[in-house]
């Protein structure tokens, strides 16, 4: 393995231009001085025991040499809004379109939202007008006319209901005092498969009114009704429909599967969508905010604002996370939105944004600590128009809160995008971190890897596109003038694998246990790079996430099980490991206590390994714990509402030797105490 090159694919989709790729080949450079490197020149022949079988592997765990501590951010998460990370997946809303954005449709429909509404008449001479002048929120609000010889309304069908499950939500209405209301839940064809909400008397102006039901029936198939009875007319502010069991607007399945992966820190909102987020159109009350189209990516969503800086706080108190927060900074006028975002999040509450946050219900300041300037702004502009933009919104962010982080974009290989685009072609990172490392804590690359055939191939690209982004951050420190005597470290704040079909919506992609295996690995690069990358956030949800979900179920797939063994059972001390074992990956740390050594060893092959270790300055002492993951298929996946096909085994182990067995396609995690 040659530890100074490598081949990294980086996948952008970007709104504006297509989706691109861009493979970077063969940098060369220095290592830093202080990595624990996993793979250095094997010791004497004295140290080799003899062996007969290929398949035998020794490796020197030597405790006697540790690295820099493993930032505990490198178990960081990632949500933007972007297909059903969020809403389908993180947020427990069940209706589409709740404040009708869209048009819905009548008889005769028209106009440029024909039939995107997924509201419909209940009767096909129902009249809907769309009210502009006594809108709710947003540009229009439905108004239903009655004229007594039959009831009329609107229904939204598609709703995935389970037996005896409660269901809550509200509704807002204004309407004529001689109008009855009722709100059906219905899960079934027959005339008593339904729940009924009778709502006897409107008033002119608008007013909120709860939901309650309970499905008796388990259906994909079920349906919302809105139908007035009487004469006149009724407006339908909003409408919103949850499971019961939600945990402050969150999915109650989601939440248990996040938790489990034990994240330290959650970036948002982006991801290319913070480029144009205005996030004050996004706080307050949840009905009111405006609802717009989320045109940023490759399919056009609705996004409906219901989850905004609030209930991404909420979110991170949920999984006992901190917040990264990003801003968009797409031109110089996004200086001043930051800072009042900045504000809005830490400002004391006697400042302006801090009345504003208060009056939103959050008194005490949020006191989010990471903040990323922009997202892959090599996709927009040219670096020397941009430099300005990044150093005037720095400033800006710094004048609200001088005590925050800020993580600046970098962007390692997109000369050849610049060319594509008629740019000058110079190195981004380079550049911003010449011109700009006044005004920056960390510095943001962005890594993900397509799909190899050949699996320990496919497996080792991750590590490899790692090490050679270190490598060329290193080349940087070591002849920038503007880095001497700083310490400006890695925030690889997007980082995995990304190919395949769309199963989970829009870049819902399927993973796999062959990806499972290059993530273990990806951590192992990072944990020899422990003076250089600082935080690692790869996807919760849906979009290439890892956890995926249906409308009612929600599992863990494969690459979740990897991140959560490690975050909950590898040390933080990184200590050296020598020896020829390619092509297993191996990696070892100490806790912070040096009451334990933890072994993380992936075998990415489809054979079995017996691996003898030699342990260095440290004695194993009692009972050894392992977990393990493994499977004979490395296409094999966990599917939401089927029974998982890969798991975490645990086990103990009574008496721990120093000959162990690797089963193929497997990630090996050991934990022994020492003295």
């Amino acid at each position: 393995m040659n530890h100074n090159s490598f081949a990294k694919k980086s996948v952008v989709g970007v709104s504006g231009f297509s989706l691109t790729i861009i493979i970077i080949s063969l940098i060369s450079f220095g290592a830093c001085s202080s990595q624990i490197k996993g793979e250095i020149p094997s010791e004497p022949e004295a140290h080799q025991p003899e062996t007969n079988n290929s398949n035998d592997r020794m490796i020197i765990i030597d405790a006697g040499k540790t690295g820099p501590p493993i930032s505990k951010y490198v178990y960081g998460q990632f949500i933007e809004h972007q297909g059903r990370c969020i809403y389908g997946g993180i947020w427990a809303e069940m209706l589409r379109d709740r404040k009708f954005f869209y048009p819905v449709n009548f008889y005769f429909p028209w106009g440029e939202f024909e039939h995107q509404s997924p509201w419909k008449p209940t009767a096909f001479d129902t009249i809907v007008i769309m009210d502009r002048e006594n809108s709710y929120v947003g540009e229009h609000t439905p108004l239903i006319e009655l004229d007594g010889t039959a009831p009329r309304g609107i229904m939204q069908d598609g709703l995935a209901l389970q037996k005896a499950k409660k269901y809550e939500g509200r509704i807002i209405l204004a309407g004529d005092s001689s109008l009855k209301v009722e709100v059906s839940l219905v899960w079934g064809p027959r005339q008593n498969d339904r729940q009924t909400v009778t709502i006897p008397r409107l008033s002119k102006a608008y007013k909120k009114y709860p939901l309650s039901f309970t499905a008796d029936a388990d259906t994909k198939y079920g349906r919302l009704e809105i139908i007035g009875k009487g004469h006149g007319g009724f407006h339908i502010g909003a409408v919103s429909l949850m499971p019961a069991d939600n945990i402050k607007g969150m999915r109650t399945d989601t939440i248990k599967l996040l938790k489990k992966l034990n994240a330290t820190v959650y970036r948002w909102p982006g991801g290319l969508f913070v480029n144009d987020y205005q996030w004050r159109r996004a706080v307050g009350d949840s009905d009111k905010r405006p609802p717009r189209e989320n045109s940023i990516y490759w399919s056009v969503d609705l996004e409906s604002r219901d989850f905004g800086p609030d209930e991404f706080m909420t979110l991170c108190e949920l999984v006992d996370a901190e917040a990264y927060v990003v801003v968009s900074a797409m031109n110089p006028e996004d200086a001043q939105m930051a800072a009042a975002e900045v504000e809005y999040f830490n400002g004391s509450p006697d400042s302006p944004m801090g009345r504003l946050r208060a009056s939103n219900g959050h008194p005490e300041p949020y006191n989010v600590k990471f903040w990323g300037v922009g997202n892959e702004m090599w996709g927009f502009m040219p670096l020397e128009p941009y430099i300005p933009i990044h150093k005037k919104i720095a400033q800006a962010m710094r004048s609200a809160d001088p005590s925050i982080k800020l993580i600046a974009v970098g962007g390692l290989g997109m000369e050849g995008l610049a060319r594509e685009r008629g740019w000058p072609e110079v190195d981004w990172a380079e550049g911003i971190l010449r011109e700009c490392s006044e005004y920056m804590n960390l510095i943001g690359e962005h890594i993900y890897c397509d799909e190899i055939d050949d699996v320990v191939e496919h497996v080792r690209q991750m590590p490899n596109g790692i090490e050679g982004i270190v490598s060329a951050h290193c080349h940087y420190r070591n002849h920038l003038d503007s880095l001497k005597g700083k310490d400006i470290r890695l925030a690889l704040d997007e980082w995995n694998y990304w190919y395949g079909p769309e199963i989970y919506g829009e870049a819902g992609i399927r993973r796999y246990h062959q990806d499972a295996l290059g993530m273990a690995a990806g951590l192992h690069e990072m944990f020899r790079n422990s003076d250089m990358i600082f935080m690692a956030n790869t996807h919760p949800v849906n979009v290439h996430g890892c956890i995926k979900t249906t409308k009612t179920e929600a599992v863990q797939e494969v690459q979740a099980l990897a991140l959560q063994i490690y975050r909950n059972h590898f040390g933080n001390l990184p200590v050296a490991v020598k020896g020829e074992f390619e092509p297993l990956d191996v990696s070892a740390a100490l806790t912070d206590d040096r009451g334990f050594i933890t072994i993380g060893i992936v075998n990415p092959s489809r054979e079995k390994h017996k691996l003898a270790m030699e342990l260095q300055h440290v004695r194993p002492k009692g009972k050894a714990r392992l977990w393990r993951i493994a499977h004979p298929d490395p296409l094999a996946y966990n599917a939401p509402g089927e029974q998982p096909r890969v798991v975490i085994e645990e086990h103990q182990i009574e008496n721990f030797s120093n000959e162990i067995n690797l089963p193929p396609l497997s990630i090996n995690l050991y934990r022994l105490a020492i003295r």
